[in-house]
């Protein structure tokens, strides 16, 4: 018997791994955070499966349905929405099986600032403009952050900033980084991103907060900031360059190199 906890991916059911998905499929109960996690995903469960929505559920409550599957044999698929390993909140389910002595393994998924960056048609880190993402978030009724973590410090570093959780604290979020990027910087709202509703808000540092406003989103929206959004006049990269030489393609030999033709008799 094994616990699998699977990445599902920012919400359109067909960006699940194809791992993620044979798992599900071979799994008699599947858990999943109903709240993101759409119904099309835990559908690959098979016929009389148990599949469960935890969102209703704590800690203790989800552990005692997984102790259940294991004095069953019964193996487990553990759906979480967007990648696990980004505020997942998997690792205290892991800490409680380890003292249990139940095996699990951890199957990853797209995170959803990769998957906005997919649907803005945007690369996250261009040359000579920004080489750094940071996913981070601010202290609201959760959890604090770490010291050394705050936003000011982060923002320091004019890093491509992709800010979970945080929707909620806009104006925190603007007034903080103005002094860093300045208040004509590049500000997406990512609402949903990749579900039939998704919608994407353009602005500034400046101007994003009426516009959020206005749109009346108060959650599941990633916050994404940095001079990357909408910069078309940066260097192209030396990846592809043809005067660039690497272990995969070596500078080319010179055609003065050749061998010299024989003389004329």
């Amino acid at each position: 018997m094994t616990v699998h906890f699977i990445g599902a991916g920012p919400g359109a059911p067909d960006l699940i791994t194809i791992r993620g998905r044979n798992l599900i499929t071979k799994c008699q109960v599947c858990l999943y955070a109903g709240s993101l996690v759409p119904g099309e995903v835990v559908a690959f469960a098979p016929e009389g499966a148990l599949v469960k929505d935890t969102a209703p559920m704590n800690l203790k409550e989800i552990v005692e349905e997984i102790q259940t599957a294991h004095e069953e044999g019964k193996d487990v698929s553990r759906v979480h929405s967007g990648d696990p390993s980004i505020y997942g909140a998997i690792a205290e389910q892991m800490r409680m099986l380890d003292k249990l002595d139940i095996p699990y393994d951890v199957t990853p998924g797209v995170p959803s600032f990769a998957a906005a960056a997919a649907e803005l048609k945007q690369e996250l880190t261009l040359p000579e403009v920004s080489q750094t993402i940071i996913a981070t978030r601010t202290t609201m009724h959760a959890s604090a952050m770490p010291e050394g973590e705050e936003l000011a410090k982060l923002g320091a570093s004019g890093a491509t900033l992709a800010i979970h959780l945080s929707v909620r604290n806009l104006k925190h979020v603007c007034d903080t980084l103005i002094p860093h990027y300045g208040a004509d910087c590049p500000v997406v709202i990512a609402y949903r991103v990749t579900c039939p509703d998704q919608k994407f808000i353009f602005g500034t540092l400046e101007d994003i907060r009426q516009k959020v406003r206005d749109s009346k989103i108060s959650r599941t929206a990633l916050i994404m900031v940095g001079r990357v959004f909408g910069r078309h006049d940066f260097r192209d990269s030396a990846l592809y360059d043809p005067e660039h030489a690497h272990v995969l393609r070596p500078k080319k030999k010179s055609s003065n190199n050749k061998a010299a033709s024989p003389p004329q008799t």
